[in-house]
């Protein structure tokens, strides 16, 4: 293909530098009508591949017929092609429209149609209004004009001359229709054309995609096989991001396959994207792999899979691989990579320091994006200095930074700093709905119960915001963290719309703190109809039984638990030492499982098999040191006095708390410091004198 167009290019050059003397192109005195056709100009324009090919013949253009409408409207629309939008527009803008006088269609239609391959979708309009009313002049239109009303506007002349239900017209107002979030008419359009292609289904596949209707267009994908209609290129692009499970992404994979097009690279690039989604993240990089010609979406598509599945060093080493391939980085590949680093638990505030260096070395913080995605970094990581600084530093803040750092300061339990910096977002931004879910947390987590309440009141009356089940959940909460019981269930009871999982799960997880049985029966509940695999709850709801001397009916909910094959999946605690956050987040599991059947828990088969082996090569040092995991309340409750040792502790442990060591270690620094010593071989033994001293 390369080869291809490269000869096609080089023939072009060839006509333009061997033309003679009596050129076949018109002269510019010719006696010619202006609004020419010179088919053989215009054949010569559309075989260039290249820009350095096409700069020569548009200067010809210029030189011979400067005032060529359909030359100037193809040359237009070929930079377009080659990605020249600027190019284009310049062609256009030296281009006259044609007289009222014109009445042939044609000359109008195709300098639209340039105006819309440059990307210029406002001239066009304008151009399309002055073509229907001479008078009109083609003046810009406010904006809400420009986008749904403006394509309704054109819908309205299509019907009125009969072109509603012409198949390239209606496919043409689906795809309209669908940018602008109008599904409800677009699928009546859909529905009543008497007529229908591949192109048809794809446009209503894509308007339903791009609205996250992502089932309902899965579901309209398999009644368009059903129908027999052929899917193209363009459909499966459109289909791709609707799926999520592994079973559909395998049988989407066999008919693009069965198609040829496994081997396109934007068909490639959505695959990636598919798996990844899928959490079939290795097959996402078989996928990866066999892409020949790589470009920035495919690099980009891997590592937000790498950042989608939490494996933040893959992501890492694939960012460093792209850079040495010399690939030229945009904001999308960055957001990808501090995304990754962001959600991921192996990332350390080291990472973050290396990626936003990075950031300033190359001047890639230009994008609001970037510096937002920043700020939320520092914020996981605990570093709020260096998140403050990146937020003052911005020139411009959106929405999203301001309640990323309002946010950050609540996680961290600096509700009155988030209180100050919401005072002055008021001053500059109207806050939304997601700000003042930062707000409320904020308050929640600081304890202001005062401030809490008269921010959650300014949502109606100073924003017209509506609360939504989240800000009810935040309140929940904030009420919750205080003790305020009976005045958080009163609150649910009022509240104007149904509540949720959120709320309800808010509710219960204050009577954590403060245990009520009443309330947390309650709550767990409607939590159990709304969530009946969500473990967590179940968990939640023992332990309250338990601290509340309810041992029987902590049974009786675990029992409960084990009959609905609800399973708790394992958690675990990561310390960073010398760059070994991985291993040594495996080792405090095997600590804290060791003597437990760990079938019980949901570990990855790699992770169980390495939990096993550091407990037949690790654990022996621990119980010469008589140490032993702390288990969760229920669990301790449920043993013989609770002795010490591990080899008197029986119970099956199914649920991870903090790791600490008894016996002979009296403080967390202590235990953790063992482990660090154990783990690193750095540890001398002790036994002997029975103290283990300052390690």
């Amino acid at each position: 293909m390369a080869l291809r167009n490269a000869t096609a290019s080089r023939r072009a050059l060839h006509s333009v530098h061997s033309i003679p003397n009596e050129p076949p192109f018109p002269a510019a005195s010719a006696p010619l009508p202006r609004w020419s056709e010179p088919r053989s100009s215009a054949s010569l324009l559309n075989s260039c591949t290249s820009l350095c090919a096409l700069k020569p013949l548009h200067a010809y253009v210029l030189r011979h017929q400067p005032d060529d409408l359909f030359l100037s409207s193809t040359l237009a629309s070929r930079y377009a092609l080659l990605g020249s939008s600027r190019h284009a527009l310049s062609v256009l803008s030296s281009v006259p429209p044609p007289p009222p006088s014109a009445g042939d269609p044609f000359l109008w239609n195709i300098l639209l149609r340039a105006f819309a391959d440059a990307g210029a979708p406002e001239r066009t309009l304008a151009l399309y209004r002055q073509m229907r009313d001479p008078g009109d002049g083609g003046g810009a239109r406010p904006h809400h004009l420009r986008d749904l009303e403006a394509g309704a506007e054109v819908h309205r002349d299509a019907v009125e001359f009969g072109y509603h239900y012409d198949v390239f017209v209606a496919n043409s107002l689906i795809a309209m229709y669908g940018k602008n979030g109008a599904l409800e008419t677009a699928r009546l359009l859909f529905d009543e054309m008497p007529e229908r292609n591949v192109v048809t289904w794809t446009a209503m596949i894509g308007a339903l995609a791009q609205n996250g209707h992502t089932e309902e267009a899965l579901s309209l994908f398999h009644s368009m096989l059903d129908g027999r209609v052929r899917p193209n290129r363009a459909t499966f692009l459109n289909v791709m991001p609707c799926v999520f499970k592994a079973q559909d992404a395998d049988n989407l994979y066999k008919l693009i396959a069965r198609q040829g097009l496994d081997s396109d690279v934007f068909v490639q690039n959505a695959m990636v994207g598919m798996y990844s989604r899928c959490e079939k993240i290795e097959f996402a990089r078989h996928l990866f792999d066999r892409i020949l010609e790589k470009d920035l979406t495919s690099w980009s598509s891997m590592i937000e899979g790498y950042a989608r599945v939490d494996m933040f060093n893959e992501a890492l080493k694939l960012f460093r691989k792209m850079k040495l391939a010399g690939i030229l980085l945009d904001h999308v590949i960055l957001l990808g990579v501090i995304r990754a680093c962001s959600n991921s638990l192996l990332a350390s505030l080291q990472h973050a320091r290396f990626i936003h260096g990075f950031v300033v070395r190359n001047l890639l913080d230009q994008n609001l994006m970037v510096p937002t995605a920043l700020i939320d970094l520092y914020v996981k990581r605990g570093s709020l200095s260096n998140a403050r600084r990146i937020f003052d530093q911005m020139q411009e803040k959106n929405l999203v930074s301001w309640s990323t750092m309002i946010s950050g300061y609540g996680m961290h339990g600096r509700g009155e700093d988030a209180l100050k910096l919401f005072s002055c977002m008021k001053g500059s931004v109207k806050p939304d709905h997601i700000v003042f879910v930062s707000v409320l947390s904020a308050c929640s987590h600081a304890g202001l119960i005062d401030k809490g309440w008269q921010c959650f009141n300014s949502m109606m009356t100073e924003f017209d915001i509506v609360p939504r089940a989240e800000h009810y959940a935040c309140m929940v909460d904030l009420l919750g963290r205080a003790g305020q019981l009976k005045e958080a269930r009163e609150f649910i009871e009022r509240m104007p719309i149904k509540p949720d999982s959120s709320v309800w799960g808010s509710l219960l997880g204050a009577c954590r703190i403060h245990p009520n049985a009443e309330i947390a029966e309650l709550a767990s509940k409607s939590l159990f109809r709304l969530e009946p695999e969500n473990s967590g709850r179940y968990i939640l709801l023992s332990n309250i039984n338990t601290s509340l001397g309810k041992i029987e009916e902590a049974h009786r909910i675990r029992a409960l638990m084990r009959r609905r094959g609800v399973r708790k999946i394992a958690g675990y605690t990561i310390i960073e030492v010398k760059n070994k956050e991985d291993l040594l987040s495996i080792f405090l599991m095997s600590l804290v499982n060791a003597y437990v059947e760990i079938g019980s828990l949901d570990f990855s088969p790699s992770i169980s098999c390495q939990v096993r082996q550091m407990i037949t090569s690790v654990f022996p040092l621990m119980i010469d040191f008589e140490a032993v995991a702390m288990l969760n309340l229920y669990d301790i409750q449920c043993q013989t006095k609770a002795n010490s040792k591990i080899d008197q502790v029986q119970g099956t442990h199914r649920e991870m708390a903090n790791t600490s060591l008894s016996a002979r270690c009296s403080t967390r620094s202590t235990a953790i410091k063992l482990l660090i010593a154990i783990y690193t071989e750095d540890l001398a033994m002790k036994q002997s004198s029975g103290h283990l001293g300052d390690i």
